[in-house]
């Protein structure tokens, strides 16, 4: 019988998916689950893929390879999409994407399928993963194929064939959600309208700041080669770090971003974003680099940042574009060690302080109290020069 490698969360969406496959093409569906840190039920995603008839079923723990090869090297690059969006759903697809052709040529399944929406921006990132390791692997993508046309139609799909249909908080169909270790994403129903306040009731890993305890957080955060390895003295692995930075925030109100943004296929959007931990490790990155790089290479960094993350953003990870920006970025990352401290209280992460052995940072050339290494005449120098050059302009 032929095979079909699923992207299955065991939700809503893609339990009907899972049905519609087996009837519209009577294959065998290999139902997979990547574990990237989302909020996950194993014995849920089982029961529900086997009641649906599905014998082959894999779950697949990716945390720490989803944090330290996809999410440290794009907080390397500090890439930020539209100047608030920090791709937390973006930067997950190419990794799941990946997966899923590997097991379908381990199984040798003549197509994979996902259950990303016809207007969305993960139908392409996923897809891009697919085109780029399995070109001969047949793409499937209900929502582009199928007569439903909505969610409505696809709740009446899964009352007719007993496909359960999870509630929200207001016990009511639920938002689009998606989440991971590093965010969670929240879209549809009464978001989609962009006057609409987002209810706090929609919120999964962070208190609002106003309820955000009234004493502050410090935080010691440690950095080797560019990477976050320890918080507050103590090494932990890349998912365990990232764990814990998003435990320490979540509770501190901070991470929350509500935002309208211009979609890979020219649709706007508006979603809210959760990104506790990540959010932090911006802000202690940048703080770490500002005495350990010096001014050119911090500048080249932040100029090729848009264009990474709007790389990100379309899903073009595994792009040569990519790579090559990538290797920009981290071209002295090895300088890139020390300690941040940092304070969070209300939803506000500030540094305190940077330490670091490396040697970009001069006290004996920044200080007020010694000019005798200041020369005055190459300054003027350097002034009259500029002062050329803007006229010319």
């Amino acid at each position: 019988m032929k095979k079909i490698v699923l992207a299955y969360s065991g939700g809503l969406d893609t339990s009907i998916i899972l049905r519609w496959l087996q009837e519209n093409y009577k294959a065998e569906i290999i139902a997979y689950t990547a574990n990237i840190g989302q909020i996950i039920n194993k014995k849920k995603i089982i029961k529900n893929a086997k009641n649906l008839g599905v014998k082959k079923i894999i779950i697949e723990d990716l945390n720490n390879i989803f944090v330290k090869d996809y999410i440290f090297p794009m907080i390397r690059a500090h890439a930020v999409y539209e100047g608030n969006y920090l791709l937390g759903t973006s930067i997950a697809r190419p990794l799941i994407g990946k997966r899923q052709i590997d097991i379908a040529k381990k199984f040798r399944a003549f197509a994979v399928a996902h259950g990303a929406t016809g207007k969305g921006n993960d139908q392409v990132r996923f897809e891009l993963a697919y085109a780029f390791f399995g070109k001969k692997i047949k793409v499937i993508a209900p929502w582009r194929e199928w007569k439903l046309q909505s969610r409505t139609d696809l709740i009446k799909y899964a009352k007719k064939n007993k496909i359960p249909i999870p509630k929200d908080k207001k016990g009511a169909p639920p938002f689009s959600v998606d989440d991971n270790i590093f965010h969670t994403s929240t879209e549809g129903k009464s978001l989609e309208n962009p006057k609409n306040s987002a209810p706090e009731y929609i919120f999964q890993r962070t208190i609002s700041p106003e309820k955000a305890p009234n004493r502050k957080t410090i935080v010691k955060i440690g950095f080797k080669n560019g990477d976050p390895v320890s918080i507050n003295n103590k090494r932990l692995g890349p998912a365990k770090l990232l764990g814990k930075l998003n435990s320490i925030a979540g509770k501190n109100g901070v991470g929350r971003v509500d935002l309208v943004e211009n979609r890979f296929i020219g649709i706007k959007s508006r979603g809210v974003y959760e990104t506790p931990g990540g959010t932090i490790l911006y802000a202690a990155h940048r703080a770490i680099e500002s005495v350990t790089l010096d001014k050119k290479t911090m500048h080249d960094k932040e100029r090729v940042m848009p264009l990474y993350a709007e790389l990100v953003y379309n899903g073009y990870w595994f792009s040569k574009k990519r790579v090559n920006l990538q290797k920009i970025i981290d071209k002295k990352r090895k300088y890139v060690s020390g300690e941040v401290k940092i304070k969070i209280y209300k939803g506000n992460v500030t540094i305190l302080s940077r330490k670091t052995k490396n040697k970009a940072y001069s006290m004996k050339k920044v200080s007020f109290e010694e000019n005798k290494t200041f020369n005055k005449i190459k300054v003027e120098k350097f002034i009259k020069f500029h002062s050329k050059q803007l006229k010319k302009a």
